[in-house]
């Protein structure tokens, strides 16, 4: 008897093996595209997730006195929905976004490291699952913030596994996003296609070089912080000494701040190249715009103590004055934005009203960050829901604005069809008005004096009206949710019956590489029989189509 030899994948054109189709394929996959996919969907059902939590808080906190959540219960909310928006979905969505697009816009045929990338993923995803677990376990989740100070996050102030389960969900996600960084950072610097030199580059991948930096060289504080509170949950008086408790908000704060940026650069970048292109001409000032990243990154890293001014360990004059200096390439940024804009005749499309918006919303946080970098300021708004506000402007107003409008943008690059223009609109005028009617009255109420992370106040505290419409705005953006949610699963099951609207492989008149390969892309990125045209710039589609009298 003879055995047969074993089964082979059979080879494609290019002589490589075609890999497993099916759920098979999508978990072991070391296709970018997928892997970027598999990050930036995971996210956002992350994100309705967290979503519903914050509806939670704000129905509890939407009249004076009101009980339907306990204070237990409502600490466990507060911290899974804080930690879950940074740690699960905005940092992932950008690093997934990168390793999506970076390839793409660079002439790769694929990611560097392809197999680190995607175990990155993997130990994202487990690492979310790990924290929500948390819920599972007798005595609840974690419930001492997204950044969970200790003494109150040790085991005799934050018993159970609840909280042993955040440690290391919130380890596995961020070890994961590292490694994405690290691919990411690689391909830029290693796959570039012939006569791409690093000026260009475009917006986007350098936003990523900046965001990558900041990924490796932060995010292990981060471990270690976490590495500490693990051993002092296990011997309670690690604690007990005030120089490790202030010792671990430095290395938490050195992770933290440059995060915000982590969470700020892609979305930025996103927002650039849609003003560009729907703007029909090259995006203002990109050298200046390449060098204040590079800068940006740098003194985000050099900030972190502005956080601690209340503690009373921090160096306040240096840390106020590099939190003021971070002006001066936000300027540059936005100077390059509205350079694109003005004067030009912008398509009003989805992304673009995205985009738009991003830029007054994102600069109310950016200022209000300022004030907060303020030692006189800081003094009386610490702790207290300005600084929810401020970090909502950035995170919500901002962040999630370029996150939409990479959505609307590139969603075309990846299934071949478009979203519904019309429910777009909608979303994003519910998202508009949600936004700005939740947040803005939360700086009246810090100015006030209402403490964040309380689950209820009296009457007479007069903190209700301004609640209220909190609560309003936050139904506002309940409902833009939903109306993404139902325009992008109708429009993906109407791609899968053949009824979708096709965009064809350039639908927007880009101006970066992805657009010149089809819709969606194949495996191997560029086909033999579409040749990459001449990288002349950091937009050499628009050099291409002036070059042949086309649209510019």
């Amino acid at each position: 008897m003879t055995l047969a030899p074993p089964a082979r994948a059979r080879p494609d054109d290019s002589g490589r093996p075609v890999p497993p189709g099916g759920w098979l394929g999508w978990i072991s996959t070391t296709d970018h595209k997928r892997v970027g996919l598999l990050t930036a969907a995971t996210s956002l059902v992350l994100l309705l997730l967290m979503g519903v939590l914050a509806l939670l808080m704000r129905g509890q906190l939407a009249r004076p006195e009101e009980s339907f959540l306990g204070p237990h219960l409502y600490d466990q909310i507060f911290t899974v929905h804080g930690s879950g928006m940074i740690y699960l979905v905005m940092t992932p969505f950008a690093l997934g976004l990168g390793v999506y697009l970076v390839p793409l816009q660079t002439g790769a045929p694929g990611i560097a490291l392809p197999r680190l990338t995607l175990l990155g993923y993997w130990l994202y995803a487990f690492g979310a699952l790990t924290l929500l677990a948390g819920f599972a376990t007798p005595t609840g989740a974690h419930a001492a913030g997204w950044f969970s100070y200790p003494p109150l996050a040790d085991a005799e102030y934050s018993p159970g596994n609840g909280s042993d389960l955040w440690i290391v969900g919130v380890c596995l996600a961020v070890t994961g996003g590292i490694l994405q960084g690290w691919a990411v950072l690689w391909t830029i610097l290693r796959r570039r296609t012939r006569g791409m030199t690093m000026l260009r580059l475009p917006v986007f991948c350098w936003a990523m070089i900046a965001t990558c930096l900041m990924v490796i060289g932060a995010f292990p504080a981060l471990l270690a912080a976490l590495t500490l509170l693990a051993v002092g949950r296990a011997d309670a008086s690690l604690f007990a000494s005030n120089a490790w408790n202030i010792g671990y908000q430095h290395l938490f704060w050195f992770y933290g701040h440059p995060v915000v940026y982590v969470m700020f650069f892609p979305y930025l970048a996103a927002v650039a190249e849609v003003l560009a292109v729907f703007c029909g001409r090259r995006f203002f000032g990109y050298r200046g715009t390449v060098l204040s990243l590079l800068v940006f990154a740098a003194l985000s890293m050099s900030v972190w103590g502005h956080h601690m001014f209340a503690t009373g360990q921090a160096a306040n004059d240096y840390y106020s004055l590099n939190s003021i200096a971070l002006l001066v390439p936000a300027g540059v940024e936005y100077f390059g934005m509205l350079g694109t804009v003005l004067g030009a005749r912008p398509r009003p499309r989805t992304p673009m009203l995205f985009a738009l918006a991003f830029i007054p919303q994102f600069l109310i946080g950016g200022l209000t960050g300022i004030m907060v970098g303020t030692p006189v300021i800081d003094y009386h708004v610490t702790d207290s829901y300005f600084v929810v506000a401020h970090l909502h402007y950035v995170l919500f107003a901002g962040s999630a604005f370029g996150l939409f409008a990479a959505v609307y943008f590139w969603f075309p690059k990846v299934t071949g069809v478009l979203l519904d223009e019309g429910m777009g609109r909608l979303h994003f005028w519910l998202l508009v008005v949600g936004t700005n009617l939740t947040f803005l009255p939360m700086f009246a109420l810090g100015y006030l004096g209402m403490p964040r992370r309380v689950s209820t106040y009296a009457a007479f505290d007069g903190f209700g009206t301004l609640n209220l419409l909190a609560g309003t705005g936050a139904a506002f953006l309940a409902a833009g949710m939903a109306v993404f949610v139902v325009n992008v699963l109708r429009t993906l099951h109407a791609r899968r019956l053949g009824r979708a609207r096709p965009a064809g492989d350039d639908p927007w008149d880009g101006h970066t590489l992805e657009w010149a390969t089809p819709s969606p892309p194949p495996r191997l990125n560029f086909p033999a029989d579409r040749p990459l045209p001449p990288v002349t710039s950091f937009a050499p589609l628009l050099d291409l189509k002036r070059r042949e009298g086309g649209r510019a």
